[in-house]
């Protein structure tokens, strides 16, 4: 299971929401508790490519997230970006780019503006397996 804030969750929605029409991404950050992903941070980063089909993270501000969670005792949970006009599910792209089969990759899909759709899943290969999302 994977457990976020309301408030993170609306930090990500807004986030992607002013970054229209390109996609949106982050990082995710926590710990770890009874196989549980408890997000502590959410870091809201630039997509270099400006893209509305696929992003890449800023690495400078990569860099610095990493830092800021060590920094806070965090661990790296995985990332997070929006998918504009496609569900909340990983394309091919997402699959083929999902090089650490521990992490966590949320998806927001912004198909439908008044109701965001937010999915977490773990990739392995081609296959996504979704996790249990829980937003308190």
């Amino acid at each position: 299971m994977i457990i976020l804030t309301k408030s993170d969750y609306n930090r990500i929605v807004e986030h992607a929401l002013r970054e229209l029409p390109d996609e949106a991404c982050g990082l995710i950050a926590g710990k770890i508790e009874d196989n549980d992903k408890i997000i502590k941070k959410v870091y809201l980063l630039t997509n270099i490519d400006h893209s509305n089909e696929h992003f890449s993270l800023d690495p400078k501000e990569q860099l610095e997230a990493i830092k800021d969670m060590r920094a806070c005792g965090f661990v790296p949970l995985g990332n997070w970006h929006s998918h504009p006009e496609s569900p909340s599910r990983p394309s091919d792209e997402d699959k083929r780019l999902a090089y650490d089969s521990k992490a966590s990759y949320m998806i927001l899909s912004l198909m439908d503006r008044e109701s965001p759709v937010l999915n977490s899943f773990k990739i392995q290969g081609d296959n996504a397996e979704k996790e249990e999302l829980v937003i308190e």
